[in-house]
């Protein structure tokens, strides 16, 4: 594991690229073979899911009275590190994984007490009657949580249970047997400079083998992607489609925090073609949580997901939390973490096949999020669980490297199958505008309680969302004021977000030239307002050419520049181990 001190964030290039780095082929013959470990599943990814699907594999193994041996591959510096969510957590399938979870000391310990929907204009606010509110908006019986709090608990319990976790080690490489079935996964090198040769501090990989290997990398895994292309898993699927969430937390003045009051907002700043929405979540000890969604599918190349939340802090309904009244002695709210995700949110329509011979997806890395009610770590559990059981079972009548069909099987037959199935029209109701969205969703989830005679498709990816700038209106974002309004350099200070330096950018481009000859030809460069952490700049050269800068240092590991590129000419890839950001309380 690395253990490293904030560095200053990038003020120049980078990236170098050598004339001839080594190849990976090159590095294992200088110094190769790599060093192997064999076990009977390997997790990639310690979130929710994936150490779901390792407690269920110990318990499962318990049951059978035989061994199981799991390890678990988390590329954060600890399970947890890299988590970010709003988050409400469904407690339904840690009720089925752990029934006794509130006597293991699990921290969800502010239950909803409230549930607020309202619609903004730019200065109003109309609230929804909680009688009129449709099932997935209503969240009495959940709880409001740091779900980094409660996947750094479900590591612990996984330890006890024999699970091995190697925190700060990512799965960089898919490893394949003769027969093209997943044989496991290979963990980057470590101690590449910037110019990709192997320096003092040169260390290789390792494999990892498996009779099975699950992949619970969330959204936009790496090589869940790569899985996904290779098997052609998504045939006859939807395309998938995602949502940026920017998030930060705060402390403020008692008076004006009522513990478990949730409140949702649709409508300003967005305008009624673009999908987004928000939220503000009162957790325990005067904390709220507080986020804004953006849709991946935005057409204006100039809107800024991060401008807009910022933006969102404004309106009355939100800023009165948030700010200090003197008048009447309320003291100014404090901000204490900042992050970004991307979530996957296509649901059923979207999901792909799940297995393949040798492993399957589960939670985010494959799209078991559930949009209409914001919330996936049930999902990712349960499937992470149903997995388990799939493998388990195949273990136990000693296959190997196989399909694990009993997993889809089961999904189909489970209350997220349904759960889902009612959800499956959400987000696509909001390509027709924000008021037949709620109309039609309003009469799916409410009217018809998610029983529906009809489903609408998509088809078309995120990416090719975006206009040509030429025929989009700039958006003008005021600058932030340091109090209720941010900056993206101050904002991921606070992420604790660092990478070794002396690495190449985990943030590659296929092509170098495409940036400025198309993306800022053609799109005003949309990559330096999409990317929520200031990765991404365009700069004057000497003779007063632009190029793109890249500020890897900076980086949160959101996805949204791997999903929203419009030429996909961006590919995001594993940085040295244990590099990104160390979110806590998020």
């Amino acid at each position: 594991m690395i253990v490293a001190g904030l560095l200053p964030y990038c003020t120049e290039p980078k990236f170098i690229i050598s004339e001839t780095p080594m190849t990976q082929d090159e590095i294992l013959a200088k110094f190769g073979p790599r060093e192997a470990m064999e076990y009977d599943v390997v997790v990639v990814g310690g979130g929710p899911g994936g150490l779901a699907t390792a407690i269920r594999l110990k318990q499962m193994a318990v049951v059978n009275g035989k061994e199981v041996s799991v390890v678990v591959l988390e590329k954060g510096s600890e399970p947890g590190a890299h988590i970010l969510s709003g988050a409400i957590m469904d407690p339904r399938a840690l009720n089925e994984l752990f029934p006794d979870w509130r006597e293991r000391g699990a921290p969800l310990n502010q239950g909803v007490t409230d549930d607020a929907m309202i619609f903004l204009g730019m200065k109003s606010g109309v609230r929804v009657p909680n009688f009129l509110l449709p099932p997935c908006f209503q969240n009495h019986g959940n709880y409001i949580v740091s779900l980094g709090a409660v996947t750094k608990w479900l590591g612990q319990q996984a330890e006890e249970l024999g699970v091995e976790i190697f925190p700060g080690f990512p799965a960089a490489e898919i490893l394949f047997n003769e027969n093209g079935s997943v044989k496991g996964v290979a963990t980057g090198n470590m101690g590449i400079g910037k110019d990709g040769e192997p320096t003092d501090h040169f260390q290789l990989g390792m494999e990892l083998h498996a009779k099975y290997t699950i992949f619970a990398e969330g959204s936009r895994g790496n090589l869940g992607k790569q899985l996904i292309s290779r098997f052609k898993l998504d045939a006859g699927k939807d395309p998938q489609t995602y949502g940026l969430g920017v998030k930060e937390v705060w402390e403020i003045d008692p008076k004006r925090h009522q513990p478990g009051f949730v409140m949702h907002t649709a409508g300003w700043p967005m305008d009624s073609s673009t999908y987004g929405g928000a939220f503000l979540y009162h957790a325990e000890d005067n904390k709220v949580t507080l986020g804004f969604i953006t849709g991946l599918d935005y057409s204006n190349p100039y809107l800024s997901p991060f401008e807009e939340f910022q933006r969102w802090k404004t309106h009355p309904n939100v800023r009165y939390y948030l700010e200090g009244d003197e008048a009447h002695g309320i003291k100014p709210g404090k901000r204490l973490g900042y992050g970004a995700r991307a979530i996957t949110a296509g649901g059923l329509l979207s999901l792909p096949k799940t297995v393949f011979p040798g492993g399957a997806l589960v939670g985010c890395d494959a799209g078991y999020l559930n949009v209409s009610r914001i919330k996936g770590s049930h999902a990712a559990m349960k499937s992470g669980m149903l997995a388990a059981d799939a493998a388990c079972e195949a273990l136990m009548a000693g296959r190997q490297h196989d399909e694990l069909s009993a997993y889809p099987e089961a999904f189909e037959k489970s209350w997220l199958y349904t759960e889902l199935k009612k959800a499956r029209n959400f987000k696509s109701w909001f390509k027709k505008g924000l008021t037949v969205a709620t109309l039609m969703n309003g009469l799916e989830q409410f009217a018809l309680r998610g029983h529906i005679p009809w489903t609408l498709r998509r088809d078309k990816p995120d990416h090719l969302a975006l206009k040509p700038a030429a025929e989009c209106q700039p958006i003008i974002y005021p600058k932030p004021d340091g109090k209720l309004t941010f900056d993206r350099l101050s904002s991921v200070f606070i992420s604790n977000t660092n990478h070794e330096e002396n690495q190449p950018a985990h943030l590659t481009l296929k092509d170098a030239s495409v940036p400025v000859q198309i993306n800022l030809a053609k799109y005003a460069g949309p990559e330096a307002r999409y990317c929520p952490a200031g990765v991404y700049e365009y700069v004057k050269n000497q003779d007063n050419t632009d190029r793109l800068q890249i500020n890897a240092q900076n980086c949160v590991h959101c996805k949204t520049c791997d999903i929203k590129d419009p030429t996909q000419n961006i590919v995001w890839v594993t940085p040295e181990g244990g590099g990104g950001p160390n979110y806590v309380g998020m």
